[in-house]
C-alpha cells in the first residue's frame, strides 16, 4: 500500500501538464550531473589555496616549511603528519621520541602519555625550533624562509621566474599539482612541497 503522502503526491504530479514535468525532471538530472561534475573536477583539480588560508592554514604551511628546513640543517630524521597518542603531529623525531605539533591539546595529551612534546606557534619562526628542543642542537646560521634565495626556489619549484605574475604562479601550481597529486602517481612529500612553493611565490609575485 502507498503511503498516503505519497499518494497525494502522485496526484499532485499527475495534474502537471507533460512540459512541467519534463522540465522538473530535466533540472533534477542537470542538478545531479552538475554535482557529480563539480566533486570530480575538485578531485582532478584542486584548487590553490584560498583567501580563506591567509591567516592560520598559510602561515602554518611557512612554518612547517623553515622548521623542515631547519630540521634538515641539523641532520635530525623527522616523519611528517605522524600519529602519536591519537593526535596527528606536524613532525615526529623518531630517534628522540619528540613530537612537534601546532595544536595546545596535543601538546598536553602528549606530554601525558610520556612523550615529549613542543609546543610551536604559527608566528615561531622555524629556527627558534632549536630553542625548544629538549636536547642539543648544533649552532647554526638560519637562512629565513623569506629571504630571496627561498623566493627563488620556490619560483624554481614551480618551473618560473621570480618576475612570474600571480596569474602565472596560480596556473603554473595547478599544472604542477596534477603532476605530483598522489593519485595520480604522485607522493605526499612532492604534493607539500608543490604547496609550500606556491605559498612563497604567491607572496612575491608581481
Amino acid at each position: 500500500m502507498v503511503p498516503q503522502p505519497l499518494a497525494l503526491g502522485f496526484e499532485w504530479a499527475a495534474t502537471l501538464p507533460s512540459w512541467v514535468l519534463a522540465g522538473l525532471s530535466l533540472g533534477i538530472v542537470f542538478a545531479a550531473f552538475s554535482a557529480a561534475m563539480f566533486v570530480v573536477g575538485e578531485q582532478l583539480f584542486p584548487s590553490p589555496p584560498t583567501a580563506r588560508s591567509e591567516d592560520g592554514e598559510r602561515g602554518q604551511a611557512r612554518r612547517r616549511a623553515e622548521i623542515r628546513h631547519y630540521l634538515d640543517d641539523i641532520g635530525e630524521r623527522y616523519a611528517e603528519d605522524h600519529p602519536v597518542a591519537g593526535h596527528t603531529v606536524a613532525f615526529y623525531l623518531p630517534e628522540r621520541d619528540v613530537a612537534v605539533t601546532f595544536d595546545a591539546q596535543a601538546f598536553f595529551d602528549i606530554q601525558g602519555a610520556g612523550t615529549a612534546a613542543v609546543l610551536c606557534e604559527h608566528e615561531m619562526p622555524g629556527h627558534h625550533l632549536g630553542r625548544r628542543l629538549p636536547f642539543e642542537v648544533p649552532e647554526l646560521e638560519w637562512e629565513p624562509a623569506g629571504e630571496p634565495d627561498a623566493v627563488e626556489r620556490a619560483f624554481r619549484a614551480l618551473g618560473l621566474s621570480p618576475a612570474a605574475s600571480t596569474d602565472e604562479v596560480r596556473d603554473a601550481y595547478r599544472e604542477r599539482v596534477m603532476e605530483v597529486h598522489p593519485d595520480h602517481g604522485g607522493d605526499e612529500e612532492s604534493f607539500r612541497a608543490v604547496r609550500d612553493a606556491y605559498t612563497t611565490a604567491r607572496e612575491h609575485a608581481d
